[in-house]
């Protein structure tokens, strides 16, 4: 497998993933990194009903540490979601993300967010973890869509 897409988005697979992005980058597998998810068989069966012709796995940040690199040097096409930003910044500390491009996706409003992007909602805990990805070496950027512009981490984080 070829790791062709780290994104961070709160819904995990669905529309704009699997339709946008999967016909643009044409993946085979997602591979879902979240602990809640991996523990919920009924939840990870309605996700694989949204996942259309790729195939889904769910794994725990530790298993993704474990497994990630066997993924990221494979013929698979695999895109990596993470439902927050923490999820991400993990694996960047276990030195998986060096040099990759993260994808912010759709972080929606909640109380303790701010509108940074019309989709991406931040607390200061994820501004945070952007620059914390960006130190481990990661080049983090937001976009919805595959057809959006990139918006960079230095202007996510602002002055």
């Amino acid at each position: 497998m070829s790791i062709v897409l780290y994104r961070v988005d709160e819904r995990l697979i669905h529309g704009q993933v699997v339709v946008a992005w999967g016909h643009a980058l044409r993946f085979d597998t997602l591979i879902v990194v979240d602990d809640d998810l991996a523990a919920s068989e009924w939840e990870r069966d309605l996700y694989r009903l949204a996942a259309g012709e790729a195939r889904a796995a769910f794994l725990t940040v530790d298993d993704a540490v474990d497994a990630l690199p066997a993924a990221a040097s494979g013929e698979e096409r695999v895109v990596v979601l993470t439902r927050g930003l923490a999820a991400m910044r993990a694996l960047g500390e276990a030195g998986l993300l060096d040099g990759a491009d993260i994808n912010l996706g759709g972080q929606h409003h909640a109380a303790d967010r701010r509108e940074v992007l019309s989709y991406l909602h931040l607390t200061d805990g994820d501004l945070r973890d952007i620059e914390r990805l960006t130190a481990l070496g990661a080049r983090v950027a937001a976009r919805d869509v595959p057809d959006a512009t990139r918006v960079p981490a230095a202007q996510l984080l602002g002055p």
